[in-house]
């Protein structure tokens, strides 16, 4: 099997590089940074930001796993458009006989209310809070009935540079500063189930159609809060704030962030409220009848070497 993996200078790019190669695979990793990373294990590596030129003499693939683009819910919106979209388009035209697995989000759901055991037909939708979520569902009506499209939600593992440090970041004290009641269902998806996913998708049985992918069952949420907190041996104790006092504040702190300009996020997003104070789970049966996909139990086993 010949694949070529962008963003495999990335988390998850990185993660599917390693796995391809375990299975024998030829992989063409590309990627922004340079030289090659050591997570690529061993692939053949190039530099290709697909905002720039193409490089020459692409190799003949099977298949793409896209995973490049931005991943970021903060940020000029021009800019995170630019990754998603015209870095989807990119990749597209760069190989336009492989198969194409394009990595998205479960973000391209309705993020102003919860997301029950959602179906893939619920999304896109017509409202996001911002430019990720419509960027990134805009990306995926460009593969429409070209490729496979994944929708992994809060992913986690080794390597992980979002979600884990953001929890982590909230933690004041001997407290988990948190929203909701903590009793809310969340659909996660460990990084190791993605990348299962995204090899069965790029060798498997369908070569077009949309698939949740996350963890084999949703879990609730103070029970993941404490499991992190446990692994990595932090002092803390989640503590909930109402969704109703924190909603207003994290729009005031957007307002005030971007109005002096700042690179960084502020500490409370209307994204990252809401992807934490209400159920977020999808259904993945899909994903398990057309892939073959089979994935494990949510698990921080191993958090603390994170």
């Amino acid at each position: 099997m010949r694949v070529a993996v962008t963003g495999a200078s990335g988390f998850v790019g990185g993660a599917v590089c390693r796995a391809a190669v375990a299975a024998g695979w030829s992989v063409h990793a590309f990627g922004r940074r340079v030289p090659a990373p050591a997570h690529v294990a061993g692939a053949a590596y190039r530099s290709w930001d697909l905002l720039g030129a193409r490089p020459g003499a692409l190799p003949e693939v099977d298949a793409v796993i896209h995973c490049a683009g931005s991943v970021t819910d903060w940020g000029p919106p021009r800019r995170i458009w630019a990754a998603n979209v015209h870095g989807t388009r990119a990749a597209l035209a760069a190989f336009p006989e492989a198969r194409f697995v394009h990595v998205s989000t479960a973000s391209v759901y309705d993020p102003f209310r919860p997301t029950v055991m959602a179906r893939e037909r619920e999304a896109p939708v017509g409202r996001y809070v911002n430019a990720y979520g419509a960027s990134k569902a805009c990306a995926e009506r460009l593969v429409a009935g070209r490729g496979v499209v994944l929708r992994p939600h809060a992913v986690y593992g080794e390597g992980d540079t979002t979600l884990l440090p953001r929890v982590l970041g909230a933690v004041r004290g001997r407290r988990l500063f948190a929203v909701g009641d903590g009793r809310q269902w969340i659909s996660l998806t460990s990084v190791g189930n993605l990348v299962a996913a995204c090899l069965l998708a790029a060798a498997g049985p369908v070569e077009r159609g949309v698939y949740n992918v996350t963890d084999a069952e949703p879990v609730v949420l103070d029970d993941a809060l404490r499991a992190v907190l446990r692994e990595r041996r932090v002092p803390a104790e989640p503590c909930y704030l109402p969704l109703r006092l924190v909603e207003p504040l994290a729009a005031l702190a957007e307002a005030v962030f971007t109005g002096f300009g700042a690179d960084r996020p502020p500490r409370l997003t209307r994204y990252a409220v809401g992807h934490l104070a209400v159920e977020r789970t999808l259904d993945i049966s899909a994903a398990r009848r057309d892939l073959g996909f089979a994935p494990q139990p949510t698990c921080f086993s191993g958090a603390a070497d994170w």
